[in-house]
């Protein structure tokens, strides 16, 4: 059926009529939510079921991107988007007197992720479907996901994020595709002849039931899948699960996120979440792949499986398992094909996020995939031995001083290893993966972040995407590289002022917003200064307050300059519910927000705005309307960033050190068109290498530095006293191991020269600008091209058109 206006709005009220037997003025924003989102899966599940046949019929290779968490966002308007009916279902309901964003609003998000690690997850999603390539999702259908954020007396208060109460219109439960997955007991070998045969003693079996959700292409009539796995108790083990207690075990594998690690019971939950999805996924697909007909002797070429970061390490082992096991292939043709299907990205250099495992932990969750990692460390010593140092073999094995390291297991068991920015990558061949890069040469490689350049420009800033259209023409939202034919307008003075009005009317509803939420008014002639990541020391929240604590005992002592530029200050950012030492500086930030909002000497000149229960759709509002990107890690410690990406693409310039993606950022942009500041890589290895950073020596001889950080402990920051101390001592008794003080007059100095450039509006639009022309070189589109051609080897439909798809 053609797809216009006219067609929809007969489609849609006959479609709430069937539904809910209501016409249109009498439905509330839900049932016009649920009627389409409802007319918007029956109309892409052809194109879904078209997809993965045609992938069947040609043969094509497929991608299975594991990762234990997904953060997607909102789905109504990215499909609508993708499925080329954004901007006819908006007119078509406005006829109807209904507003589409105001729907849009009662979508909650998906609460499957935490931050980057999660958004990158999604963005490559929706960027392998939108490019046409042969690729799935596999994680957990969180219930209750991370956690729902709440302020109370400044305190982070973890609630549950009951995001599935109203259901998820997006997904299908796909009984007939479960699993069983087997946690715990005991296992021994028996010797059957050709093959030694595991047997089981008091397993846990549970049921693991996946809810696939389509992920629909930009355009294309590609609809790829992201399969999420509930767990569930089998109905023959129900007999065995007499107490609530008991049930709840079950439940609590997919409850939520990232369980608090800081007892064992927490990194028990953790492990068995980890096999849990593990376990499901890669059953489904050799269930899949047998399909095919093919020799299990040549899944490596039809099947690949990717590893984001550690958590989903165990594929190596349970892929393993299931050849040797199942399968009855010998150890080394096992082997080989586990090597083929399996690549690992790397996404840190911090030590504690390179997961290691005790070993009795994993006996008690998985004894036979214990045993097959075992395995794989003798062999992989053994094939070592005579090659290289016996000191490099026993710094790279998998297992050492009783614990299961699971980055070694992911590099030795896979064929291709990457970082996510340059310097990260050659930081993992000069350092941190050293040894393995000796051993490996050929599986290492750069693959640089990106984002979905739909989401962050076309749904989240439709200003801003108007102007273009306007100066550039529309090629940039099928190619966002393309968005450097906006350098040609640095010097019209109709474009920069259009780039400016945009960002104004952003702002204004940024404001709006705020104001609702929060009850604090600010001003949008001020600088919207923003810093949105996940809470941790090395993301330095604490350099931008003590930037802030700065600026407010300036002005109550008169001490700012001519040209003080008034800022807005706009923090988004959860803490893990076990790491205190970022819940107290985020209680420190919210009574500085509260000692600067309310005292009437300050007024407009400063407000400090920290926004609850921070997540992809409060994202989309506060990115647009961004002036200032804050990106300013220790140099060396941020593999990439992408928040750096989304708010460049949107006009918000980077205040940065030369870590992560920034330095791409700035051969991009250029050095004048970008503020950098703060240690360097090498700068901060020499410290680690001589050991000679003293940081009290800094707060005895730099007056501003004890003038900020006596304000946390002797009464001015008021109601924050512990946590101001503990922050004191960590600068101070403790070292500062993240170099705050070290970077804070060089930090000051650069904000210093944000206030110059901004005072000057016509040159801050131009560069502006710049960022703008050169986001595009940041398109996750781009990066999966790259995965694809260099480390999965796979290719896209060839006969698929872009356009609309049908009604």
């Amino acid at each position: 059926m053609d797809f216009n206006k006219e067609v929809f709005k007969e489609k849609f009220k006959n479609r709430l009529d069937e539904k809910y037997a209501l016409d249109v003025k009498d439905a509330t924003p839900q049932e016009l939510y649920l009627t389409l989102s409802s007319i918007v899966r029956s109309s892409y599940s052809r194109y879904w079921r078209k997809t993965w046949k045609k992938y069947m019929e040609d043969g094509k290779k497929q991608i299975y991107y594991f990762s234990i968490e997904f953060l997607p966002g909102r789905l109504l308007m990215s499909n609508l988007l993708n499925m080329g009916w954004l901007e006819t279902v908006r007119d078509a309901l406005k006829d109807l007197d209904i507003d589409l964003d105001e729907i849009a609003e009662v979508e909650k998000d998906m609460a499957l992720g935490n931050g980057g690690l999660g958004r990158l997850a999604s963005a490559f999603m929706d960027s392998l479907a939108s490019d046409g390539l042969p690729g799935n999702g596999n994680g957990i259908r969180y219930r209750y996901g991370l956690f729902k954020q709440k302020f109370i007396d400044g305190y982070q208060i973890e609630l549950p994020n009951e995001w599935l109460d109203s259901g998820n219109p997006w997904e299908i439960r796909r009984e007939s595709k479960s699993v069983t997955v087997r946690l715990g007991g005991k296992v021994y070998l028996v010797d059957r002849g050709n093959y030694l045969e595991p047997v089981y003693e008091d397993a846990q079996l549970i049921k693991a039931v996946p809810y696939d959700t389509a992920i629909v292409g930009y355009k294309n009539g590609t609809v790829n899948t992201m399969r999420l796995w509930d767990a569930e108790i089998p109905s023959s083990e129900e007999a065995k699960y007499r107490t609530i207690e008991q049930r709840r075990e079950v439940e609590d594998l997919v409850s939520v996120l990232y369980p608090d690690d800081s007892k064992e019971s927490g990194r028990i939950l953790r492990l068995k979440q980890e096999y849990f999805f593990v376990s499901a996924g890669i059953q489904s697909i050799v269930r899949h792949f047998k399909k095919y007909n093919k020799s299990m002797n040549k899944i490596g070429e039809y099947i690949g499986i990717h590893i984001n970061d550690t958590h989903p390490a165990m594929s190596v082992a349970e892929l393993m398992r299931i050849l040797v096991d199942e399968e009855h292939m010998s150890w080394d043709d096992a082997w080989k094909q586990t090597v083929a299907v399996m690549s690992y990205t790397n996404h840190t250099i911090m030590a504690e996020a390179l997961e290691k495992w005790p070993v009795h932990i994993m006996q008690q969750v998985q004894p036979r995939i214990l045993q097959i990692i075992q395995e794989i460390d003798r062999r992989f010593v053994e094939e070592k031995q005579g090659k290289y140092a016996r000191d490099m073999i026993e710094r790279t094995r998998i297992i050492k001083d009783n614990q299961v390291r699971m980055a070694n297991l992911s590099i030795i068991g896979s064929h291709s290893t990457n970082g996510v920015a340059k310097l990260h990558t050659e930081l993992l061949k000069d350092d941190v993966l050293h040894d393995f890069y000796v051993m490996y040469p050929e599986r290492f490689n750069n693959k640089t972040n990106g984002i979905t350049d739909r989401r962050w420009l076309q749904i989240a800033n439709p200003e801003l995407s108007k102007v273009l259209d306007k100066a550039i023409g529309t090629e940039w939202r099928q190619d966002p590289t393309k968005l450097q034919k906006l350098l040609k307008h640095q010097n019209d003075n109709k474009v920069l002022n259009q780039i400016a009005n945009a960002k104004l009317k952003n702002k204004e509803r940024l404001a709006k917003f705020i104001e609702k939420e929060t009850g604090i008014k600010v001003s949008t002639d001020a600088i919207f200064d923003v810093q949105i990541k996940r809470l941790h020391a090395y993301k330095r929240q604490l350099l931008k307050l003590m930037h802030i604590v700065k600026l407010y005992l300036d002005i109550k002592q008169g001490k700012v300059a001519s040209d003080f530029q008034p800022r807005v200050f706009i923090f988004g950012a959860k803490a893990a519910p076990s790491y205190y030492y970022a819940k107290a500086i985020i209680k420190c930030i919210n009574e500085v927000a509260n000692m600067v909002n309310n005292d009437p000497e300050i007024g407009d000149k400063l407000k400090v705005v920290f926004l609850e229960d921070y997540r992809v759709s409060l994202a989309e509002k506060i990115i647009p309307a961004a002036n200032i990107s804050e990106q300013i890690s220790l140099a060396s410690k941020e593999a990439s960033g992408t928040s750096n990406m989304k708010l460049m693409l949107n006009g918000a310039l980077t205040v940065a050190t030369l870590d992560g993606a920034n330095i791409e950022i700035k051969d991009y942009v250029g050095e004048d068109n970008i503020f950098i500041f703060g240690l360097t890589k090498d700068e901060v290895y020499d410290y680690y290498n001589n050991g000679n950073y003293h940081s009290y020596d800094y707060y005895n001889n730099h007056e501003e530095i004890r003038r900020v950080l006596n304000a946390f402990v002797d009464g001015t920051i008021p109601n924050c006293q512990a946590e101001g101390q503990e922050i004191f001592d960590s600068l101070t008794k403790y070292n500062d191991e993240y170099f705050v003080l070290r970077d804070f007059e060089s930090y000051v100095n650069i904000q210093e020269m944000v206030d110059r450039t901004y005072s000057n509006k016509r040159h801050w639009n131009q560069m502006s600008l710049v960022n703008i022309a050169y986001g595009g070189m940041f398109s996750s589109d781009d990066t999966i091209k790259r995965y694809a051609e260099d480390i999965w080897n796979i290719s896209p439909l060839k006969d698929e058109k872009h356009g609309t798809y049908s009604l």
